[in-house]
């Protein structure tokens, strides 16, 4: 038997602070593919989380430390979160803490948004409970040795709002299951659109939201309720708070990589959003996107596999919906080569190896 090769580095006492290792999407879903990433490379992290799922593959793969927080008002649970976070590393000695929530404690931390640039996005005045957000962040920011923005827009944000120095900001952007987002066949998308209800002589639009304000719905049902274009958007995600014209509810789905596949486009027209992973898990499905200017993802989609628009383009959303209706009626939209369409890697594997390189040149020299 042929032995397997051995890493020449030594162990990695890797620390990971998050909100919850469960099934969800956003931070929860980049936190189950980073530990799948570290689980394949040989490294046992342990994860410092508010929840964990003892169902999940990924549970097995780290040493979960579950940080309770319950009975903590809201306002104080970020904090007491912390502290107890700090308390648990002073008995536990770590090589890096690497967080995915804010933590002061960190020696790498990713930056998937700040508060203030979604603020500004949303039109929104700060409350208490932001101000305290916005602290943590900057004292998070402030203590890191790096810092990983998930987009250049991100790393522009980090400038803006927290005076962070660009040679201490790394643009890595997350990574994709290339596995689970890939195209169907032409026989595939007409069974699955036939049993998603979706109309076989319209234009399907896609929309996957949780958050239907800030993902741009209310924008985006005005413009289907009055268009004479031959379109549909259909709403994966949370129940929509009415019936709409040309709009098909979905629901949650569990099998949304097959919805992907099986729509024209997804439109992807939030107010604000630091990355976007929904514009390149469709792109892998083969089904192009039409994408904000405010969206981090549009940075690495190629142009043949997107319309992009401007949201400070008052015509800009409708105009980028009837250039996307008529390469569709011309059978010019589809991605033929999904992986050429994307400006890098979504790998897990990739990204996790230079989340790894990180890990170790920022190691505390006293751990």
């Amino acid at each position: 038997m042929t032995a397997m090769p051995q890493s020449s580095h030594p162990p990695l006492r890797l620390a990971i602070t998050a909100q919850a290792l469960t099934h969800g999407g956003g931070a929860e879903r980049y936190l189950r593919d980073v530990v799948s990433g570290l689980h394949a490379a040989g490294v046992r992290p342990s994860v410092l989380a508010r929840k964990i799922d003892p169902e999940l593959p990924q549970a097995a793969m780290a040493d979960g430390v579950r940080i309770d927080t319950r009975g903590v008002p809201r306002l104080w649970r970020s904090a007491v979160f912390d502290w107890k976070v700090g308390r648990w590393l002073r008995r536990n000695p770590t090589d890096c803490v690497f967080a995915v929530n804010h933590s002061v404690h960190a020696d790498v931390v990713i930056c998937g948004g700040t508060h203030p640039g979604f603020l500004q996005a949303m039109g929104r005045r700060a409350g208490p409970a932001d101000h305290r957000q916005i602290a943590l962040e900057r004292r998070t920011y402030a203590r890191a040795r790096r810092i990983v923005a998930h987009s250049e827009l991100m790393k522009d944000e980090l400038q803006r709002f927290h005076d962070v120095a660009a040679d201490r900001i790394d643009v890595l952007y997350p990574p994709v299951d290339a596995d689970r987002f890939r195209p169907l066949t032409d026989a595939s998308r007409r069974s699955v659109r036939k049993r998603l209800g979706l109309p076989p002589d319209r234009v399907v639009f896609l929309l996957v939201s949780t958050g239907h304000t800030r993902k741009g719905f209310d924008e985006l049902e005005a413009l289907f309720a009055t268009t004479d274009l031959p379109i549909t958007l259909a709403v994966a995600g949370r129940p929509l708070p009415r019936p709409a014209r040309n709009v098909v509810e979905l629901g949650y789905r569990q099998d949304v990589e097959t919805v992907f596949a099986a729509a024209d486009y997804t439109v992807v027209a939030s107010r604000y959003e630091p990355f976007g992973l929904v514009g390149v898990e469709s792109v892998l499905c083969g089904t192009p996107v039409v994408i904000a200017d405010t969206v981090g993802s549009a940075e690495v989609i190629g142009d043949s596999a997107k319309v992009a628009y401007s949201r400070s383009d008052p015509q800009g959303l409708s105009t980028a919906l009837a250039q996307a209706c008529s390469r569709a009626q011309a059978q010019e939209h589809r991605i033929a080569d999904p992986a050429a369409a994307l400006r890098y890697d979504p790998a897990v594997r990739v990204h996790v190896d230079r989340l790894l390189a990180l890990f170790r040149s920022s190691a505390r020299a006293d751990a």
